[in-house]
């Protein structure tokens, strides 16, 4: 690992974006359960990841809500 970013939205703690040897490949780590999905995903692009992340999250944030409040 060469270098590592946190991925943290809303004060929740999803996961590290690493920088993998070939200094051009990012890998999620993830941590929180609402993104297991992206575990170990692998892209080229640099913030591709922490946008599909954040994406997934919110979504299943959002889920979480309506189906709290019966909405």
């Amino acid at each position: 690992m060469l270098e590592s970013r946190i991925i943290e939205i809303d004060g929740t703690f999803l996961g590290t974006v690493i920088l993998e040897a070939d200094r051009q490949t990012r890998r999620f780590y993830a941590t929180h359960d609402s993104v297991r999905a992206f575990h170990n995903h692998t892209l080229k692009g640099h913030d591709d990841v922490a946008l599909q992340v954040a994406r997934l999250y919110r979504r299943a944030h959002a889920s979480a809500r309506m189906a709290a409040t019966g909405k």
